[in-house]
């Protein structure tokens, strides 16, 4: 590599008039090798989640320690606010600390990058907790992800935070993986839509996304090798990951922990450099999973051990170790040195770390960390209103076959609020949250704000009625014993409300959530014997689920008076439930995942099994009013295979309440020379109607939509009939057209158009 030594004046590294690539040139030229690999580490003061052997990288002092650590500065610094239940004026305070250490520790005085988890929100000591992403994908609204991104991105960096490890674009293929609640569904445009959505409201904030988990996490149970076609890698698993840096400019990507065709990701050049980079010219960081580094060694086994695993990831092309610098820092310039390791990649790698921290502005000489510590208000009214919102436009009404709701009560009603999920707030939050991360070390300190248990909401959403209470059972575990409480309860009731589910948690602590698989569909512990108890009394019975993942119901939907689903709906989750019960609110969430009729089934629409059909398919909700799909038509009959085709839906609300309908759009392929999903999602649009109004909505499909990976393993667009449908979800689609798409195959790259654009037109005008 030839020097930049003397290329530029000493310092330029700070001048802000200068080109980020020269400043970061200027600085790169001057560092020694062990400078430059110590930007590729991270440290963590105390690792506290029980989730990985621990590797103590700082003492118990905020100060004490650090030196050795940091001696020539430091890359990252890993869950500063996220590893303990203190005031965030604490978590300040100690960052403070730490990166003054870290400064001074390095010769050019450069701070650290501090990244959080956010995927419910920053996921810190009293902040607040947002719905899980489940439940955002149940909303199907672009918007509203964004903007709370935009809130959680800057609640991050008004602290000091400058990288948020979020958002999750696993697709689903497999619902009893513990962390469904984590991703956006099953449907790869609508995950890839909605997650470019949430990296441009965090990095629009100044805060870098990191995108997660590159790549097949998704399509097995927890690490377990991933066994999955190159074509279903291909056109469901990557395209997320696509969308969400190309068109929502995440400058960072965290590897996936699995196996992929035999290869461990942090370990793949073919994905890590050939694809993320040599293909989509993505610039930014990779950055490991937490401990993915020594996995290679100790669970993947494709090393000896971690003195070489650093080598290795290095060459596949990670760029930063998380969240300790175990197999880099001495390790890696040993190797350097060696000669094994090639010193450009060191180069490769701190380029692009330097690069962000010139882009955070953390070479300019600014204390890193705000100063105004008393205006920081983490869990604000704004944050409250945003998770509220999203609650309850994600709440979805699965039957009302009886008309059971909204409740229409007498003044002096008996109400059996029964069910786990009833009365104890943690059960509203998804896994990634803070109340659920760190139990074991901080037993008893409580949630650290306020959540209004669903018990406590029916109570003052009821104020006349008499309302009852019990628990029934456990969300885990056999004991049954307090049914008959139940059953009691229920019977004297004039209506019971149930409310089972999930309580999240992390590596077997909880029913959802990271590394909380299930062994199959049915609700968790005694639940379905509390389901089937509380049903046989004759009451009627709303049964709601509030959960991380779709369960098999299909033994009691058609006695229950009315189902409802809500995923994990964060900590004004009780308002927005009980809201769409009452009537206050009128449900428009959609299902992002199918709920199965029967425990053993598994697989999603995009790949339809032998098992009877779901019980309630993708795309699936209903409301309080009634919505006729009146007209779907094209511009054109046909569209060339490298073109578009414009699309009309026309919908009106018949009924008497106005109503937030999800139109959706979708393709199926009879005759392609790969086997194709029977449907699939290309186009939607969440489209407000008032009463009686209607409302045209103006799709343009890219043919790119209708591409997919053939059998020569490249991407195609083939001539032939394309059929298009649209309706309330994708096993009721009442109206469909045909398109023909002409000339010669077409093969799109990476700058293939990835969005269906869309505008509403009122036509009552």
């Amino acid at each position: 590599m030839t020097s930049l030594i003397g290329a530029y004046p000493e310092g330029s590294w700070r001048d802000r008039r200068l080109p980020v690539h020269d400043r970061v040139e200027a600085l790169l030229a001057v560092m020694t090798l062990e400078e430059k690999v110590d930007q590729l580490g991270s440290a963590w003061r105390d690792r506290a989640d029980g989730s990985a052997p621990v590797h103590e990288v700082f003492t118990a002092s905020a100060t004490d320690g650090v030196d050795g650590v940091v001696r020539g500065g430091i890359g990252h610094l890993t869950r500063v606010f996220g590893t303990a239940p203190v005031t965030v004026v604490q978590s300040m305070e100690r960052l403070r600390a730490l990166q003054e250490r870290v400064v001074a520790g390095s010769r050019f005085r450069i701070p650290a990058i501090v990244h959080e988890e956010c995927l419910t929100g920053f996921a810190t000591y009293g902040a607040t907790v947002y719905p899980t992403p489940l439940a955002w994908a149940a909303t199907f609204d672009v918007d509203l992800v964004r903007e709370m991104a935009a809130a959680i991105g800057r609640d991050l960096r008004s602290v000091g935070v400058h990288q948020g490890l979020a958002p999750v674009l696993d697709v689903v293929r497999d619902y009893r993986s513990g962390r469904v609640e984590e991703t956006l569904g099953e449907d790869p445009y609508l995950v890839g839509q909605l997650g470019a959505a949430y990296v441009r409201g965090l990095e629009g904030a100044g805060v870098i996304a990191t995108l997660k988990h590159f790549a097949g996490c998704s399509a097995s149970r927890h690490r377990v090798p991933v066994g999955i076609e190159p074509c279903e890698l291909a056109d469901v698993v990557v395209p997320p990951f696509e969308t969400a840096l190309r068109e929502g400019g995440a400058r960072s990507v965290v590897n996936s922990h699995t196996d992929v065709h035999g290869a461990s990701v942090a370990a793949n050049g073919r994905l890590l450099r050939d694809v993320l980079r040599g293909q989509w010219g993505f610039t930014g960081t990779v950055v490991a999973d937490h401990r993915g580094i020594p996995f290679l060694a100790f669970m993947h086994r494709v090393i000896a051990d971690e003195d070489h695993a650093g080598a290795v990831a290095l060459r596949a092309g990670i760029d930063v170790e998380l969240p300790d610098a175990c197999c880099y820092g001495g390790l890696l310039v040993e190797h350097v040195r060696a000669g094994t390791v090639d010193e450009s990649l060191v180069d490769e790698a701190a380029r692009r770390v330097l690069r962000q921290k010139v882009e955070l502005g953390l070479l300019d000489g600014a204390p890193p960390v705000p100063a105004a510590v008393d205006e920081v208000d983490l869990d604000s009214a704004d944050n409250r209103w945003l998770a509220r919102t999203v609650a309850e436009r994600s709440v979805v009404l699965l039957a009302n076959d009886r008309a059971a709701l909204p409740l229409n009560l007498p003044r002096l009603s008996r109400i059996a609020v029964l069910g786990p999920c009833a009365d104890d707030p943690l059960t509203l939050l998804g896994c990634h949250s803070f109340p659920h991360h760190l139990p074991r070390r901080h037993p008893g300190r409580g949630a650290g704000l306020p959540i209004a248990t669903i018990r406590q909401q029916v109570r003052a959403e009821f104020p006349q009625s008499t309302i009852h209470y019990a628990r029934g059972v456990e969300v885990s575990g056999g004991d049954s014993s307090g049914i008959a409480d139940a059953v009691r309860i229920a019977t004297l009731a004039d209506v019971a409300l149930l409310f089972v589910g999930d309580r999240a948690g992390l590596f077997g602590s909880g029913t959802s959530g990271e590394g909380c698989d299930a062994p199959d569909l049915r609700l968790p512990g005694s639940q379905g014997r509390l389901v089937d108890a509380v049903l046989a009394t004759g009451t009627p019975t709303v049964l709601v689920v509030v959960s991380g993942r779709p369960y098999a119901l299909g033994d009691h939907v058609d006695r229950a008076a009315a189902v409802v689903q809500a995923f994990f709906p964060g900590v004004e989750g009780a308002s927005a439930v009980v809201g769409v019960l009452s009537g206050r609110l009128n449900p428009s969430g959609r299902l992002p995942v199918q709920v199965p009729r029967l425990p053993s089934a598994s697989s999603t629409y995009l790949r339809p099994d032998a098992l009877p059909a779901p019980l309630y398919p993708f795309g699936h909700g209903l409301s309080y009013t009634t919505v006729r799909y009146e007209t779907l038509a094209t511009a054109d009959d046909e569209t060339p295979t490298t073109g578009s085709i414009d699309v009309e839906v026309v919908v009106r609300n018949t009924g008497h309440r106005p109503v937030d309908e999800v139109v959706q759009l979708y393709a199926s392929d009879p005759v392609a020379t790969v086997a194709r999903p029977p449907v699939r999602l290309v186009g939607f649009a969440r489209v407000a109607l008032e009463p009686g109004r209607t409302r045209l909505v103006a799709f343009t499909v890219p043919a790119a939509a209708f591409s997919f990976t053939g059998v020569d393993g490249r991407r195609v667009v083939e001539p032939g009939r394309i059929t298009l449908s649209t309706g309330p979800s994708a096993g009721e689609l009442s109206l469909s057209t045909e398109i023909w798409l002409t000339g010669e195959p077409a093969h799109p790259g990476h700058d293939r158009r990835l969005t269906t654009h869309y505008v509403v037109n009122d036509l009552d005008h």
